[in-house]
């Protein structure tokens, strides 16, 4: 390896701390996040708070729930976070949401309308809604969980045109698995789906990784790259592959173990530097350290131990699929129905 190393021993029993192993090295892991908020966080963090040529943020509350968008305007802001250039709408679900059918529903209609931004076709156009992942695993579950709550009404203008009007939008509705499952790119399945049902517009739910697994709900108009939270990048879904309009939904579900280590350290070293005395020898060592270097030793103890490529998800991971799955679909049902109320959505599924 080209890479070079030096290694510093701190031991701190006697002053009644912990012992303490820092390395020095050339080699600076990535965080990963799905989440243009995060991205923009992070490269703000690493560049002294300033704010970022290309970037526009925008803040706001409705039915006092917080809404964070973020626009990249440029090809300057989309390179300095890594997202392409678009809208990326970030949706902060209260807590204790999966045990409050009310706030559920409210939470939904935030979801409806952050979504009608970006739907710009007429109402008579059709949707295709795509859900992403595996429904063999609880975390990537999400995608799959949504498309079986969605109102999917595009057969019904043939079957049972009596029932159907012209204020209802055709709507289809599928999940076609992961590539581990079908030995086909998903891609490949959607492109075919869209040649064969022309729709006017897109819509794939998948599950994200995040810096933290918090209850947030994105929503972006550049189109998802299937498996890339998790290191497993597929071909993109979006509007130059397909050649329609790509809105992607996506919840955070899973964290990189190597971000939980590293901020874990973080917090630790914050730590210590409150319970020392400033100005001394070991206070001034610790201000000193480049937290971005110490990654380094992170990446080399876990890959080391056959742990660099874990992810983490919560414990309750079952109910927030279950909650949120439920959320979105309403949301994508409110926003392609516009000429129905969620009464009128609810009476037609049931």
């Amino acid at each position: 390896s080209t890479e070079s190393y030096v290694i510093q021993v701190l031991n701190l029993k006697e002053r009644g701390k912990i012992e303490w192993l820092y390395l020095w090295g050339d080699v600076m892991i990535n965080v990963r996040t799905d989440l243009a908020l995060e991205a923009r966080e992070i490269y703000k963090q690493k560049n002294n708070n300033n704010e970022i040529e290309g970037i526009e943020v925008i803040n706001e509350k409705q039915d006092e729930v917080n809404i964070t968008t973020v626009k990249v305007k440029n090809e300057e802001g989309a390179q300095k976070i890594g997202k392409p250039v678009g809208s990326y709408i970030t949706i902060d679900i209260p807590d204790f949401t999966a045990y409050d059918g009310e706030t559920m529903d409210k939470v939904a209609q935030v979801v409806g309308k952050s979504l009608s931004r970006l739907v710009d076709i007429d109402y008579t156009k059709n949707a295709l809604v795509i859900g992403l992942g595996n429904w063999h695993v609880t975390p990537d579950a999400l995608g799959p969980k949504v498309a079986e709550k969605i109102m999917v009404t595009r057969h019904l203008k043939s079957v049972m045109p009596e029932v159907m009007d012209d204020s209802v939008r055709p709507v289809s509705s599928i999940a076609p698995g992961v590539l581990g499952i079908t030995g086909i790119e998903t891609v490949e399945i959607i492109k075919g789906l869209v040649e064969k049902t022309k729709p006017e517009l897109v819509i794939c739910i998948d599950a994200l990784a995040a810096r933290r697994v918090e209850r947030t709900i994105q929503i972006g108009d550049t189109g998802i790259s299937p498996g890339a939270g998790v290191g497993n990048n597929r071909k993109q879904i979006n509007e130059e592959n397909l050649g329609v309009k790509v809105i992607a939904i996506g919840v955070p579900t899973v964290v990189d173990a190597v971000t939980i280590a590293n901020d874990t350290i973080d917090l630790v070293l914050d730590s210590l530097i409150n319970s020392t005395q400033s100005g001394s020898e070991f206070y001034n060592m610790l201000k000193n350290l480049d937290r971005n270097e110490k990654q380094s030793l992170i990446k080399e103890v876990l890959y080391s131990k056959s742990l660099g490529d874990m992810f983490v998800t919560p414990k309750d991971i079952d109910l927030v699929i279950d909650s949120l799955s439920k959320i979105i679909a309403d949301g994508i049902n409110i926003s392609l129905q516009p000429n129905m109320d969620m009464d009128d959505i609810n009476k037609f599924m049931h």
